[in-house]
């Protein structure tokens, strides 16, 4: 049982990314703790750690060993999404004074918080598995088509994240009804399966250049968590009905996918695919300036840091394309024939 990587910085960038880029970016687990509640912090976040890297480490495991691409990873995001949110923390069906505000009204229908549900399934499939991955791969490329555990290893995760799942699932209240957790279940197992037969290139982008400039890529990046932050409002005043709040979740979403499959192109991907990441990123650091740092000012550190990070990996990039290109006059002509 052992970590097939040396060294293993990959294993802990993503192990690190899952949790925090939806955890502490978003405030969910706040950074102030550290000060204001130490142990609270301390026993907190190694489980984030736990559930989120574990979870986003299993996928990227999966996408590897059976050559899949984003949509099986995309697809088993959701899965894990349904697996926090409905089968460990319970929001799903949490009551609006828990958690969920008025998405426990707006949208909840049979003990269900529907637009909840689904808002925070495409929520996770993105923030916390895809997004994570994508820039881990992006700072080491080297190993991002190879196994990083072996099989002894991969259960250990495994049973890491289900046990977590499982352990809270009985302790957290506000558990499903048998039909709630019947279809949920039916759900996951879907996913699954669509996800084993995705073909590799199901949502590859086509060959030739890019043919969106790098700031449309970035505000792309940044629509889904403006959509989520939209639900968000019209739960409060009602402005539309939930329907159609869910169908906003879905037009938008598929909108962006069909662009970026459809003005992208393979030439350059890696910067193509950091200008989308930064604008997802750009999205929470919005959310951090403008309403999170009222309630918990540690949050710009973490901010900063993030920030920090994606200028370094730009220039990582930019390095990486300029070294790859061969400058005029460089290339040396056949050898003369004797």
């Amino acid at each position: 049982m052992r970590i097939l990587l040396r060294p293993r910085l990959p294993v802990l960038a993503l192990l690190l990314l899952a949790p925090a880029i939806p955890e502490l970016l978003t405030g969910s687990t706040s950074i102030t703790w550290v000060v204001t509640n130490p142990l609270r912090f301390a026993a907190g976040f190694p489980l984030d750690i736990a559930l989120y890297g574990c979870g986003a480490l299993l996928i990227r495991e999966f996408a590897v060993i059976y050559q899949k691409g984003w949509a099986s990873i995309l697809l088993l995001g959701a899965a894990y999404g349904i697996a926090e949110e409905g089968f460990e923390v319970h929001t799903f069906f949490a009551p609006p004074a828990q958690t969920v505000g008025p998405l426990g009204v707006y949208g909840h229908l049979f003990g269900v918080n529907w637009l909840w549900a689904l808002a925070l399934t495409v929520f996770h499939a993105t923030y916390s598995i895809a997004l994570p991955i994508l820039l881990t791969q992006l700072w080491f490329p080297h190993v991002k088509n190879v196994r990083w555990f072996d099989r002894g290893a991969t259960r250990l995760v495994g049973g890491i994240f289900v046990a977590e799942v499982v352990g809270f699932g009985f302790i957290v209240g506000n558990g499903p009804s048998p039909a709630a957790l019947a279809f949920f279940v039916a759900v996951v197992a879907l996913l699954v399966a669509l996800a084993v037969r995705a073909p590799r290139y199901l949502l590859a982008v086509r060959p030739g250049p890019r043919k969106v400039g790098p700031n449309a890529l970035i505000l792309l990046g940044t629509v889904e968590f403006g959509v989520y932050v939209l639900v968000l409002i019209f739960s409060s005043s009602w402005l539309i009905p939930a329907a159609g709040a869910a169908v906003l979740v879905v037009v938008a979403n598929g909108t962006v996918l069909f662009l970026i499959l459809r003005r992208v192109g393979a030439d350059d991907l890696e910067r193509s695919e950091f200008y989308f990441a930064a604008g997802m990123l750009t999205a929470l650091f919005l959310w951090d300036v403008l309403i999170e740092f009222i309630l918990a000012p540690g949050i710009l550190a973490v901010t900063a840091v993030f920030v920090y990070l994606l200028f370094r990996l730009r220039r990582t990039l930019n390095a990486r394309v300029a070294g790859t290109r061969v400058p005029i006059g460089a290339v040396t002509p056949p050898l003369a024939r004797p």
